[in-house]
């Protein structure tokens, strides 16, 4: 190929002609010849591959689960498509085994995703942090984040928020947590709410100062977070039920409103994913009651004109299969979901149709994030950057 078509065509035709292959392809293309490898390397080029038009067809799944084995748990990852266009996932590499974050049962059911970001994921336990670029299999552990309590008081994680600051062109953590207690007692009427920021460009974590204590707190139900238009939201709980937000570019927390039917305390549990381009807020059914026939319903909200609390509608109201949470939208149509049992599901929007994958885990443990295959580097730092 090099020494016919593409050696004859003019250096912009092959640009173009390499922009539209997938990262699979480029990986082995960069060791044609040097130009290439520059070329593919370049800021720009994965800039142009990273925002190039795709179709859903592109999308990919990384899907999380655990899985009891006679010594314990195993948190595995398998990376999927649907490779024929009916909706079916398909695996496109082997499973792997997470790799840093902790096992056992509570950790079965506490590893989050966040992302992507320019086609990064962060994998999470709230302690330990690894980015991961799931097109490329590249992925790091990022240093500690070394704020602790002092002896006697406790540190509870809230949230954990990623994202990329397009002002100061580098990656941030977000973690939000509350310390409370008086040595020895821990007492919970002395609490306050604190955060830090991990910084790409530094490598390193800070405490953000004077951080307002009458803020709600983030709650921790699967997938109530979303990094949307520079922003970092969490479905969170003060007198009332809102969104805690987190400018990443200038630091700065404040909150929007949900829409006002699921902003008082009910029998709900409440996610947020995107959904044709436009944030949006999922009530469903507390796995964990007891619920009344018409309180099974899943009601899907979207904000149409972004933090306009006016421009909320409700867009679906649906009556699936019993249900442990939402987990996302693939194709603007199906909302995977896992039931009760540990089954991937999916719900279609346009059909009213249930469809079950042969994919499941321990109850609780499923995690999907819908991704498009990106070129992107993981930043250097002070650990190494390894390959699965």
């Amino acid at each position: 190929m090099m020494d016919g078509t593409m050696k004859k065509l003019p250096e912009d035709m092959r640009i173009y002609i390499l922009l539209r292959l997938p990262v699979k392809s480029l990986a082995r293309f960069k060791c044609v010849i040097k130009s290439w490898y520059t070329l593919i390397q370049s800021f720009n080029f994965i800039n142009f591959h990273l925002n190039r038009s795709t179709t859903t067809k592109d999308e990919f799944i990384l899907f999380r689960r655990s899985t009891k084995e006679p010594d314990g748990f195993s948190h595995v990852l398998s990376f999927l498509l649907d490779h024929d266009g009916k909706d079916d996932l398909d695996p496109v590499c082997p499973d792997i085994d997470m790799p840093y974050l902790t096992t056992g049962f509570a950790s079965s059911t506490s590893h989050q995703f966040t992302g992507p970001s320019n086609g990064l994921i962060l994998l999470t336990d709230s302690l330990n942090f690894v980015l991961l670029n799931p097109a490329t299999r590249n992925y790091r552990l990022l240093p500690p984040n070394h704020f602790c309590c002092p002896r006697g008081f406790l540190r509870l994680i809230y949230g954990v928020g990623f994202g990329y600051d397009s002002i100061q062109k580098n990656y941030k953590v977000i973690r939000v947590s509350r310390v409370y207690g008086d040595p020895p007692f821990n007492d919970r009427s002395e609490m306050s709410w604190e955060s830090e920021v991990y910084n790409s460009s530094t490598d390193s974590w800070r405490q953000l100062a004077n951080v307002d204590q009458e803020l709600p707190g983030p709650y921790m139900h699967p997938y109530s977070e979303m990094f949307y238009k520079g922003t970092f939201h969490w479905y969170a709980q003060g007198q009332m039920r809102l969104l805690l937000c987190f400018d990443i570019n200038t630091e700065i927390f404040r909150t929007m409103q949900v829409p006002s039917t699921c902003a008082v305390r009910d029998e709900k549990c409440h996610s947020l994913v995107v959904f044709g381009e436009c944030l949006t807020f999922i009530c469903y059914p507390d796995p964990r009651r007891e619920s009344s026939p018409m309180q099974e319903t899943i009601e899907i909200w979207i904000m149409q004109e972004y933090s306009v609390n006016e421009s909320w509608i409700k867009k679906y109201t649906i009556r699936p299969p019993p249900i442990e949470s939402p987990l996302a939208i693939w194709k603007d149509r199906l909302l995977l979901l896992q039931d009760k049992s540990g089954v991937l599901i999916a719900y279609d929007l346009n059909l009213d149709e249930v469809k079950e994958f042969k994919l499941h885990g321990h109850p609780e443990s499923l995690r999907v994030i819908v991704y498009k295959e990106s070129l992107t580097p993981i930043p250097i730092g002070s650990t190494q950057v390894e390959r699965f």
